[in-house]
């Protein structure tokens, strides 16, 4: 099978799924951390080396009080809790995005899982936390800006360079996984996805289990990518 290198997630539905059973949002959130650690795992096992996974939007803060505090409070606990699974496993733990408006308590949590996982090899977990990806565009020009004021030379800047200018450098996205069932990115790593294979599924993200990614990447190996050439018996 062809394994994608860098898959991507938006995980879509925790609220509704918990809606759905007469539950509080919250418990939603609480059952698409589980499955997050589970197919991170699972995802690495299959040969994924880079994994992105949309956690909290910078549009996010929008939603209630209650809700952003219990988002970030099991934030800090995720990465305070399974930071030793991932840690056996070998996976590095990365966070993409914005510090602005993040609490210091939730700043401290990422910079310990990242410091505690940064030698790890065996794969990636990209979470997107405090992210737009229309404002890593924004953040990451400002950067080239500022080296060609220090100096770059731009003439033969490439597409590909772009990507040191981002939150972290990344390989682009092969497969963009959505769960619950819209049909939209939402803002999400917008430069790295340009070339990717899109999968929509209607399943709600805490249901989305191993056998629902493993449905994805089936689907994905066979699609037949073209990068804008023409198959063989079409030339």
């Amino acid at each position: 099978m062809n394994i994608p290198k860098h898959v991507a997630i938006i995980m879509d539905g925790n609220g509704r799924w918990a809606t759905k059973r007469g539950l509080n949002r919250s418990m939603g959130h609480l059952e698409g951390s589980k499955t997050l650690e589970k197919i991170a795992v699972h995802a690495i096992d299959m040969g994924v080396k880079v994994l992105s996974v949309y956690a909290f939007s910078t549009d996010n803060f929008k939603r209630s009080e209650e809700e952003v505090n219990y988002l970030m409070n099991l934030f800090i606990k995720m990465f305070k809790t399974k930071l030793e699974k991932l840690n056996k496993k070998g996976i590095k733990v990365i966070i993409s995005g914005r510090k602005n408006n993040l609490r210091a308590d939730v700043i401290e949590a990422i910079n310990n899982i990242e410091e505690k996982t940064k030698d790890n090899k065996n794969g990636i977990l990209n979470i997107c936390l405090n992210y737009g990806g229309q404002e890593e565009i924004i953040d990451g020009a400002i950067k080239l800006a500022q080296d060609i004021n220090n100096g770059l030379d731009i003439t033969n800047f490439k597409r590909a360079d772009f990507y040191k200018y981002m939150y972290h450098e990344l390989p682009p996205i092969d497969l963009l996984i959505r769960t619950g069932g819209e049909l939209r990115v939402s803002n999400f790593m917008l430069y790295e996805m340009s070339y990717a294979e899109f999968y929509f599924t209607n399943t709600f993200f805490p249901d989305f289990d191993k056998s629902e990614f493993n449905k994805a990447l089936f689907i994905y190996d066979d699609r037949n990518r073209r990068f804008g050439g023409l198959d063989a018996e079409n030339i």
